[in-house]
């Protein structure tokens, strides 16, 4: 009997997906919970599951196509595995064939001609084994479309070294070594194209999409302020190793303050962790703290649950765990969805300033920046100082500029003085 292979449900207001690759072709046997078909949805990849053991019977949507929450991919019949299960061995069993006689070389053989080695027992064949740095199904895809080797990649940093789309993005963006400069290699190559035309993303569109819808229907500003980040490299400097002594290997990072001087003022100022509902303002009581990290495919902006219950240690370990998977494109669907307020870093970029755009339907986001040393005026003197140029754009139509302005305020104040974020100050 045939089971449907259906597209499942995709998370919040995700509708529709574009099959990506078909991991299975037809034909092919499968067992039950095996990876048939990656579907790209707006957010992230998705693997859909064989429902059953048995043969890839039908496929019902190419490659590239556009498919709906609920449609049918495909069919498994569970009866293709099942015939070959119980058919019937014919043969009878009788006694061994005798065994053939081994060669035997040439009693004289001719003057010249060496007589062919004497066998030493059975012929052993290679077994044939599996690629020692298998890619993961999300980058698989990746390396088809480029056409490179799993061989010239090299050992993932994947689970047991296999292979993720950040791998294959850093191959792909290696600096490529220098030429010899030779008389033909002096003239342009004329049959090289002068320009590449390559579809974009489903990701990619979505991304254009909502930064244009913000901009298009909030009210948005963006306030600026800059904060002395001599005190938390102080702290991190002198309690990083026994941080991470006590932790397991979670690591101090700056990060982890900001979300809780964010949380901190977000409780202060609850009209900057708000959205508005039609005619209604939400207003939430928790912080569902949003998260841009870069992935192979665009920015994703995962989401640390009840970020205001947590401390510093399980800030970092959820940040380190989605930067992660973001590379290794694992992150889920429901990863993404929640968020109240977020925070964007470009300073890892080497960003020093700049205006972020909202995530939509969030009313505000934070957007970090490189630490840069400058003179500052301190008690009356100029001291060289690490300094960080921080923004908050905001939707005026819910945030009064007062209240964005007193909000980066509290942020800084947290920043610059940690012992606050401690007594919740």
């Amino acid at each position: 009997m045939a089971t449907e292979i259906l597209v499942p449900t995709l998370g919040e207001s995700v509708t529709t997906a574009t099959v990506a690759r078909w991991i299975k072709q037809q034909g092919e046997s499968v067992s039950a919970d095996e990876a048939l078909v990656e579907l790209e949805t707006d957010k992230v990849t998705v693997e859909v599951n064989a429902p059953s053991a048995g043969v890839l019977s039908s496929i019902a949507v190419p490659e590239g196509a556009e498919v709906e929450v609920g449609a049918v991919l495909g069919l498994v019949d569970g009866a293709g595995v099942a015939a070959a299960a119980k058919a019937p061995v014919t043969a009878k069993a009788g006694p061994a064939p005798p065994a053939e006689p081994e060669p035997r070389p040439a009693a004289n053989p001719p003057a010249g001609v060496n007589p062919p080695p004497r066998p030493l027992g059975p012929v052993s064949r290679p077994a044939a084994s599996e690629p020692v740095h298998a890619p993961l199904p999300s980058a698989a895809k990746m390396i088809a479309e480029n056409r490179v080797s799993t061989d010239d990649i090299g050992t993932g940093t994947g689970k047991d070294g296999r292979i993720t789309k950040g791998d294959v993005l850093a191959f792909l963006n290696r600096p490529a070594p220098a030429p010899a400069v030779t008389p033909e290699a002096k003239a342009p190559r004329q049959d090289e194209p002068r320009e590449q035309r390559v579809k974009m993303t489903r990701l990619r569109r979505t991304i254009a999409r909502r930064l244009k819808e913000a901009q298009n229907n909030a009210a948005m500003l963006t306030t600026f302020n800059e904060v002395d980040m001599s005190a938390i490299m102080t702290l991190r400097s002198q309690y990083r190793d026994a941080f991470e002594k006590k932790h397991k290997g979670v690591r101090l990072g700056f990060m982890s303050v900001f979300v809780r001087a964010c949380c901190v003022a977000l409780k202060e100022f609850p009209a900057v962790n708000a959205e508005i509902d039609g005619d209604d303002i939400v207003y939430k009581n928790f912080v569902n703290m949003g998260i841009a990290v870069g992935g192979p495919s665009g920015l994703v902006v995962p989401v640390i649950r009840d970020a205001d219950q947590l401390g510093f240690a399980g800030i970092e370990a959820a940040i380190a765990d989605f930067g992660k998977r973001a590379r290794d494109g694992t992150l889920k669907l429901e990863d993404l969805a929640g968020g109240t307020f977020s925070i964007t870093n470009g300073g890892i970029y080497g960003s020093l300033m700049s205006t972020p755009i909202l995530n939509a339907p969030q009313s505000a986001i934070l957007g970090m920046h490189k630490i840069q040393e400058r003179p500052t005026v301190v008690a009356g003197k100029i001291e060289i100082r690490p300094m960080m140029y921080l923004a908050v754009s905001y939707d005026h139509r819910i945030v009064d500029g007062k209240e964005a302005v007193s909000f980066l305020v509290r942020v800084k104040e947290g920043v610059e003085d940690p012992r606050r974020l401690l007594l919740d100050l």
